[in-house]
């Protein structure tokens, strides 16, 4: 049994993390996003009502389970504060529920312009960010200027720091892009009434999490995107800003990896990506606005349409290594239940040869070209079955082989949007 599991996506994000951690959190104690910020969405289908999450851990909707955002996330408060609004619409927020590291860094107005902008400038070689001044956010992180949510709580330090990132910021804002800059008393007066809101939620968090471990208090560490998109181990630079693999639980979190009892990787039954960068075995034409369609293949957060491919288990292999994976759930597998074959990439060729690793260098990704092994489609409902082995023959014979190319046992599978929709062969936590 493992009290500290941390939940990684293990593919370019978007395999359904959120309906996971959802359902893990009924045996947790402890909810704690570590990394990410509002360019993430999670989706959570209950009974009718479907919720999504862009920085609260889903976590939130079962009562009486301590949420955190730890200090891994970029925090834009406006957008943190409409998610609280519309949970407290729904009866769903419960103040004391929710806590926010104090050492977690605050996105401010001028991050999204910078955001906005550069990528404009970039043209045809865009990255594709989401525009919500995510990655800016983490370059003032680590260029050692970022203000801090406990920066909140003292308006002194808050008015300081903003004065003086404002006389950087506006100087490039108007000179270098040609944009307008901003007036630092509506920021501040802002940020004073977000602080107002937020201000206590705001606490050590670290500590919190670590007295929690000692109590043998069940936690779950909820990344966001996906291993893929990871700054150091992705298809850089068509990558996100922050660590997403397992080893940026500890740095997000501010717990140490000797406390991390096991690592669970989140994998569709196939493979998406949004914005730009390679992508192997994307399709295009009817086969991929099938899946779109069949998936519902489009951003929480964005609205913007995934590609879609078939499913890659040299990336998967990748994914396993670089985050020690020690178990696999597979989402989405009814989206696969109306075709005659499935395929799954199980090689690359790179100008004629055979690749045997992951290649994380995007100009040698872009040259790959796929290796399939095709399999026969069940065309038979999935959705409903509570049973592995109840799942139709060649369906388990998918799975197994996923498994198999993975190296990592399968503990959980999903068989539709909603949160019964679930076979679960072994839960960590018990």
């Amino acid at each position: 049994m493992a009290n500290s599991i941390v939940i990684v996506g293990a593919q370019w994000g978007d395999e359904g993390k959120g309906k996971i951690v959802d359902i893990l959190s009924e045996k947790a104690d402890i909810v704690a996003r570590f990394q990410g910020g509002n360019n993430a969405g999670h989706t959570v289908i209950v009974g009718s009502e479907k919720h999504v999450f862009h920085l609260i851990p889903s976590g939130i909707l079962h009562k009486g389970k301590i949420c955190i955002i730890g200090d891994g996330v970029v925090i834009d408060p406006e957008v943190l504060i409409q998610e609280i609004e519309v949970l407290k619409s729904k009866g769903l927020f419960h103040p004391e529920d929710l806590f926010i590291s104090k050492d977690a860094h605050l996105i401010m107005p001028y991050h999204k312009k910078l955001d906005v902008a550069r990528e404009r400038l970039r043209g045809r070689g865009k990255i594709g960010t989401t525009g919500r001044g995510i990655g800016p956010a983490y370059e003032d992180k680590v260029g050692r200027c970022g203000i801090k949510c406990a920066d909140l709580l003292n308006e002194t330090d808050f008015r300081l720091k903003l004065k003086n990132n404002l006389m950087e910021k506006n100087h490039y804002i108007k000179n270098i892009l040609h944009e307008e800059g901003f007036e630092m008393h509506k920021i501040y007066h802002d940020y004073m009434h977000y602080a107002s809101i937020l201000g206590p939620h705001i606490k050590n968090t670290s500590k919190l999490l670590n007295d929690s471990i000692k109590a043998k208090k069940k936690i779950l560490y909820e990344g966001a995107q996906g291993t893929l998109l990871d700054i150091d181990h992705g298809t850089y630079p068509y990558v996100t800003s922050s660590s997403t693999v397992a080893g940026g639980a500890c740095t997000g979190s501010g717990v140490g990896p000797t406390r991390i009892d096991s690592v669970i990787g989140i994998t569709k039954a196939y493979a998406t990506r949004v914005g730009e960068g390679p992508f192997p075995t994307e399709l295009d034409g009817a086969e991929a606005d099938k899946l779109r369609e069949q998936g519902a293949e489009y951003g929480a957060t964005t609205g913007r349409p995934r590609r879609c491919g078939w499913f890659d288990a040299v990336a998967l292999r990748y994914a396993a290594r670089v985050n020690g994976l020690d178990g696999l759930v597979v989402t989405k597998l009814d989206v696969l239940d109306n075709l005659d074959k499935v395929y799954i990439c199980n090689g690359y060729t790179c100008e004629g040869s055979p690749m045997e690793e992951f290649p994380s260098e995007s100009s040698i990704l872009f040259k790959c070209e796929p290796v399939y092994e095709a399999m026969p489609g069940w065309n038979a409902p999935t959705t409903g079955v509570k049973k592995f082995a109840d799942l139709p023959p060649n369906a388990q014979k998918y799975l197994k082989r996923l498994e198999e190319l993975a190296d990592v046992k399968i503990i959980m599978v999903s068989v539709g949007a909603s949160r019964n929709d679930a076979i679960i062969i072994s839960n960590p936590f018990e």
